[in-house]
């Protein structure tokens, strides 16, 4: 392999608006030193940019902005992010949700990588990783400046263009440049620790050009289907859904000396006998359906349904109606009438958009790499999708074409996102139940409204829940959370299909079904699936730390996990999990983790990497 070349930045190229502005907003202090007495002596600004934001939802109004900067003292330099006080966009930003999202004097020492992303269109960032694996959110330059931030990084930190992604720069790469170049490329292109060789999946598009280039090295069986590609988990300050918060803001000065993560207090586990083993329910049925009805079909007490549903599920016959209201298609106020004018409505919608796909010719189709990609894809994906079901047997099988036939239509329907590996999981069960097109596709839609941002191209929505997980078990079990730190296992990757797919390979069908309709209530905590991934993980954690086991060793024995978790032990452990947990275990989960239920008002911001 040739040798890394050294600080090449030369074909970096900045976001229009920074040749629109200049560089009025970057301010270059080589000798100037800090003004503000709460800084600390001898430390000089060497790189200041306003406008730079994270997206803490998938929504770009709640964008929260700020001003970053680079601070050398003495030999070391470190990066601080102070959001602004007061934000010009939407996003509801609290005192505590300022130090919340603060990032306070982190040292270049403990800096592995800073991926750029420069997209054709939309707004370039950043991801910074931690040697430790995590990293912070996706850094947006509004009004560029990236360039200069990498140029003033190499005058002061020893830099590596990684071999292997030009957009993967390696820092302190001193002792194994070569290790370091397999093991610390960015998120989507290997695992982050020096002594794995191996590579999860990640959920994004891939081209027949990637595939040929991509080596698997060992973890296929993570997601054994599909291509595997890396990831890391995002580094994202604890913060609550609700306003409320039960840990102390820390200090708001822009200080530089470097501020340790708080541990959250691990919770005291007696109380577990209170709530442990509360017993599940049988399946809501017809006659009991009946009675949460008025006499035109309108859901009279939506909790009390919910509750029934997180208690005992959904019997199969009643599926195909109560879905539709679950996941937010029909409106629980909705009538019979409604909902059958609506069906009629949506199925005219469904076939306009279907059309636009069915109408491109081959000529056309020969021109349009993106569509030519995106079905060849689907196509590969549908006809190894739950073939060994009947609903999907057979050569030929229509259904299996209608799968096609919806991702494709999807595609088309949300252009930015499109279609990634992992949908037609997401798709099956819903088809299986609903047994139609139009309204299986309008049921998906509402799915991917709250699951869509597993598939972001900047992995915010897999960040935030891994990101979340290991918060969620260093509250609620401190000592598995040591042996993971120790065995260099905190970036939860082993979790990954758990979480993209909400445990559909994990469960057997019907109990995938199950769990699904008991997540969709929301009942106890939009993110129960945490919890359950905590619950599942502390029920083998005896072994999983008395043979201590190492990342490659987990990956293993999670995948022979599938087919032989107890759903309805491991849900009365994930309920008695969040119940102690209470409103710490909120404050470890960042506001829009999936599957986080939508926002009406306000549009997705578009996947920027790539456009159809």
């Amino acid at each position: 392999m040739q040798e890394a070349e050294l600080h090449d930045l030369s074909d970096d190229a900045d976001y229009a608006a920074s040749q629109q502005e200049g560089s009025a907003s970057m301010m270059r202090c080589d000798s100037s030193k800090l003004s503000t007495s709460s800084e600390t002596e001898g430390a000089e600004i060497v790189y200041l940019k306003d406008n730079v934001a994270i997206h803490p939802t998938q929504y770009a109004f709640e964008r929260i902005s700020g001003r970053l900067k680079l601070i050398k003292q003495g030999s070391a330099l470190f990066m601080t992010w102070i959001p602004y006080k007061r934000q010009s966009t939407n996003a509801k930003l609290s005192e505590k949700d300022r130090n919340l999202y603060t990032i306070r004097a982190v040292p270049f020492a403990d800096v592995r990588s800073i991926r750029r992303h420069t997209p054709a269109l939309g707004w370039q960032y950043i991801i910074v990783v931690l040697s430790s694996g995590l990293a912070f959110p996706p850094l947006y330059f509004y009004n560029g400046g990236v360039r200069e931030f990498l140029t003033t990084i190499k005058q002061h930190v020893f830099l590596v263009r990684s071999v292997e992604d030009t957009n993967v720069f390696l820092l302190n790469d001193f002792q194994n440049p070569l290790q370091r170049t397999l093991s610390s490329l960015e998120l989507p292109r290997a695992v982050p620790i020096p002594s794995m060789p191996s590579a999860p999946v990640l959920p994004r598009e891939s081209t027949s050009h990637e595939n040929q280039e991509r080596t698997d090295v060992g973890i296929s069986d993570l997601f054994r289907e599909s291509h595997g590609n890396g990831f890391r988990p995002l580094e994202r300050r604890k913060s609550n859904q609700s306003d409320d918060y039960s840990h102390k803001p820390s200090d708001d000065a822009e200080g530089v000396a470097v501020q340790s993560p708080v541990a959250p207090d691990p919770v005291e586990f007696d109380k577990l006998s209170l709530v442990w083993g509360k017993p599940r329910q049988p399946p809501l049925g017809l006659e009991e359906w009946a009675t949460f009805l008025d006499s035109e079909g309108r859901v009279v007490d939506s909790k009390a349904l919910r509750k029934r549903i997180f208690y005992g599920g959904i019997e199969h016959k009643l599926r195909k109606e109560v879905w539709a209201i679950l996941l937010g298609h029909h409106t629980y106020e909705s009538t019979y009438a409604e909902r059958k004018h609506q069906r009629s409505i949506k199925k005219t919608e469904y076939e306009t958009i279907k059309s636009q796909w069915q109408s491109i010719s081959p000529a056309q189709a020969k021109r349009f790499t993106k569509f030519r990609e995106r079905k060849g894809l689907i196509e590969k994906d549908v006809v190894r999708t739950d073939r060994s079901l009947s609903f999907y047997d057979g050569d030929d099988n229509p259904n299996v074409n209608l799968l096609r036939d919806i991702l494709l239509t999807y595609s088309f329907y949300n252009f930015d996102l499109g279609y990634c590996q992992g949908m037609s999981d997401l798709l099956s069960p819903i088809l299986l139940v609903m047994e139609d097109e139009s309204e299986s596709f309008w049921c998906f839609v509402a799915l991917m409204e709250c699951l869509g941002p597993n598939f972001n191209r900047d992995q915010s929505g897999m960040h935030s829940q891994l990101f979340a997980l290991s918060k969620l078990v260093e509250l609620l079990d401190n000592p598995l959370h040591n042996h993971f730190k120790q065995n260099d296992c905190l970036n939860y990757f082993f979790c990954f299909r758990w979480m993209l797919i909400q445990f559909k390979r994990e469960l057997e069908y019907e109990k995938t079904m199950r769990l699904w309709e008991v997540l969709w209530t929301h009942y106890l905590s939009e993110h129960l699936h945490l919890y359950l991934s905590v619950a599942i993980l502390k029920r083998y954690r005896g072994k999983i730390i008395g043979e201590q086991m190492d990342f490659d060793t987990l990956i293993r024995f999670i995948n022979e996990l599938s087919g032989r978790i107890d759903l309805d032990a491991t849900l009365r452990d994930a309920e008695a999990l969040c119940i102690c947990a209470g409103e710490r275990g909120a404050d470890c989960i960042p506001p829009g983790t999936p599957p986080s239920l939508p926002v009406d008002n306000g549009l997705l911001y578009s996947q920027q990497d790539e456009v159809l």
